[in-house]
């Protein structure tokens, strides 16, 4: 499998945000789920298996961050997380890399940023 033919799950309760995102990762050839809430992540992440998971931070119900604890808690494995959020504090950065975050970016995040967060992140997974 060559980096751009991961799987990506896309989560984020904006739909212009996941147009976006589409925008700039399907021409790169990867293929890509979405879902527009944590509960609808969730049970994609316990139904199928993805290389990378693009995760907004704030969403109504389940935050970002209480999808990948549910998911500690539920003993999953966790694919290579990529936080994208407006909350751009430290202590928002800490809380993703205490919770196993391959990346934080800050939205509005460029195409170049969000392509080579993506392409480290599924490099080091494979090493």
């Amino acid at each position: 499998m060559t980096e751009n033919q991961a799987r990506i799950l896309i989560v984020d309760d904006e739909p212009d945000t996941v147009g976006l995102i589409e925008l700039t990762l399907l021409p790169a050839g990867y293929e890509l789920s979405l879902a527009y809430s944590g509960e609808e992540a969730l049970k994609m992440l316990r139904d199928e298996v993805f290389d990378l998971l693009l995760l907004d931070v704030m969403m109504p119900e389940i935050t970002g961050f209480d999808v990948i604890r549910v998911l500690s808690e539920e003993k999953k494995t966790i694919p290579p997380i990529i936080f994208l959020s407006a909350k751009g504090q430290q202590k928002d950065i800490d809380e993703g890399n205490a919770l196993g975050a391959a990346g934080y970016l800050v939205k509005p995040a460029t195409r170049g940023q969000l392509l080579d967060a993506i392409g480290a992140a599924l490099y080091e997974a494979k090493r």
